[in-house]
């Protein structure tokens, strides 16, 4: 019983260095970019709605968490889907891998959100750099799985995180664009990067 113990747990660890070690193909091109355009539009109606959208900075919070919310729930059914369709019997350990490697970083983001809307209202104008901080340092954690050139899109947020950070400092209000302009760019360019990307998977399987 105890050799065919060892046996399932060398099993399971083939399956997960074979996990950590495959490209994950689950980011959908399209929907990456699709979460772009919500940033895009989320934005927009904070423009010219902002009675609505962004009356107060608890409102605009909201908005993009919301936002981001809809954005996550999209994203996961396609990395669900996608995984099981190019992964087959590795999918679940290679969603696994990726998702234990943003975690810290996503986990992050959100622990710092609720302190600071909890603890310092008057801190909120911090947020939008924040979160792009936060998404910047969760892409170079999962990058050894993914694309190489998805580090630039990582590089990408950090430098506009920090720059949104400095821009806002100087009146510590919350900017519609401060969010929108980096994360429909950042999207946008992480969809194109995965289309080639997956392109040139594909040009080299045949």
């Amino acid at each position: 019983m105890k050799d065919i113990d060892r046996a399932l747990a060398d099993i399971s660890d083939i399956r997960n260095q074979l996990a950590a070690g495959t490209m994950f193909r689950g980011l959908g091109p399209a929907v990456m970019a699709l979460s772009g355009a919500l940033a895009g539009i989320a934005a927009i109606s904070q423009t010219l709605w902002p009675d609505r959208f962004a009356a107060d900075p608890t409102t605009y919070v909201l908005t993009w968490l919301v936002t981001a919310a809809v954005a996550a729930c999209l994203i996961s059914a396609e990395v669900y889907a996608r995984s099981h369709r190019h992964h087959g019997g590795l999918a679940d350990a290679i969603v696994l891998s990726a998702f234990e490697q943003f975690l810290p970083a996503g986990f992050a983001g959100l622990a710092i959100t609720i302190v600071i809307w909890k603890f310092a209202p008057q801190a909120l104008w911090t947020l939008p750099g924040l979160w792009q901080v936060f998404l910047a340092l969760g892409i170079f954690a999962g990058a050894r799985s993914l694309p190489r050139a998805v580090r630039w899109i990582g590089g990408w947020y950090f430098v506009t995180g920090f720059a949104v950070l400095m821009l806002a400092s100087s009146s510590t209000t919350l900017s519609p664009w401060l969010m929108g302009l980096p994360f429909t760019i950042g999207q946008l360019a992480l969809g194109g990067v995965l289309h080639f990307a997956y392109g040139e998977f594909h040009a080299d399987k045949k």
